[in-house]
């Protein structure tokens, strides 16, 4: 595959990027010499490779899943600024 000017200049479009027709024509080498390695790449032997997303290994630190007590309501509500009836209170947003 290559690009011509015409794509060139509908990629930029699409980009909402302003080109001139001079620097159009000098991206069109670009970016066919893009595609060219993109095409290497293509043609690189990866049988026996896993896929991976990070070069080095990865593992997430989480905590467990454990069920707390809960049933501390007047504790958080002694933060409130203002509390009524077991809820924050908040000034009215809305008339």
């Amino acid at each position: 595959m290559s690009i011509d000017l015409q794509t060139v200049k509908k990629i930029a479009s699409l980009s909402r990027i302003s080109v001139t027709d001079a620097e159009a024509e000098a991206m069109v080498p670009e970016f066919n010499n893009i595609l060219g390695w993109v095409e290497q790449l293509g043609e690189v032997d990866v049988t026996g490779v896993e896929p991976m997303t990070a070069v080095i290994p990865n593992h997430q630190r989480l905590r467990v899943d454990a069920v707390t007590d809960g049933n501390v309501r007047d504790k958080v509500l002694a933060n409130a600024p203002q509390a009524e009836h077991g809820f924050f209170a908040v000034p009215k947003v809305i008339e």
